[in-house]
């Protein structure tokens, strides 16, 4: 009975539209008042209800989010990212790539190619991408919670290159500009001659579960070119970011 009357007070917030009192809670779900406010209260101390203003009202947390949003599958992002992705990848004329945060990992999900036959192109693969030298998780990292930036500082970070920074001050600075310039760049750092850049995308307010980014050959990949398209990304990714919002409430 507890857990029914819970989930019935965060269906009545979620499908409201707005923030909701707890008063207009009590007489929409008929719960006795004291139970009522109980319920908001428990709701709120363990982040699955916010109150964003002080006047009292009640939003959907950013945990909730967060727990919709892990239970999305890669095919549905995929899905709902891939047409943003193909529009840049022809822009561009570069490789546009998409990764996920998920237990504490990093991970490439979905890859979209220049429909250019005579462009040559890098394809990066999919899969787990080393969280100190790519661009696609720096992304990521710099606007995560501490604990996890911890946790990359403080690991052994392998040396792939001559570019790799492998420090955590090194790390520690770059993540600094990273959030100064909003997205994170990878100059030759695994591959060389292979550079990419990547933007965050952030989810309402739980941070950067996801990056999107660009990859291709030094030579084209110049340092003024990652900048302009790292700018780019910065767009990019508000658009995906919006479409992967509308596919969790869906």
């Amino acid at each position: 009975m507890h857990l029914g009357r819970l989930i019935e007070v965060l269906e009545l917030v979620a499908v409201a539209g707005r923030p909701v009192s707890a008063r207009e809670v009590q007489e929409a779900t008929k719960i006795p008042k004291p139970t009522s406010y109980r319920l908001l209260q428990s709701l709120h101390e363990q982040r699955l209800l916010e109150m964003p203003g002080a006047e009292g009202r009640y939003v959907i947390g950013d945990r909730l989010i967060r727990i919709a949003l892990l239970g999305k599958s890669d095919v549905d992002v995929r899905q709902v990212s891939a047409p943003l992705m193909q529009v840049a990848a022809g822009q561009f004329n570069e490789t546009v790539f998409l990764a996920r945060f998920r237990n504490s990992k990093v991970e490439l999900i979905h890859v979209e190619t220049p429909n250019d036959p005579a462009r040559a192109y890098i394809h990066p693969g999919l899969g787990e991408r080393p969280l100190h030298a790519c661009s696609c998780s720096k992304a990521i990292a710099a606007f995560a919670e501490p604990e996890f930036q911890e946790f990359i500082l403080t690991r052994a970070m392998k040396p792939y290159t001559e570019h790799t920074k492998s420090t955590s001050a090194e790390l520690r600075a770059e993540f600094e500009q990273i959030r100064a310039q909003g997205f994170a760049d990878c100059d030759q750092e695994i591959d060389i001659g292979v550079a990419s850049v990547a933007a965050p995308i952030m989810v309402g307010n739980i941070g950067a579960s996801f990056s999107v980014g660009a990859v291709g050959p030094i030579r084209r990949f110049t340092t003024e070119n990652r900048q302009e398209i790292g700018r780019n990304l910065l767009l990019l990714a508000g658009k995906i970011s919006g479409a992967i919002q509308l596919c969790t409430v869906a």
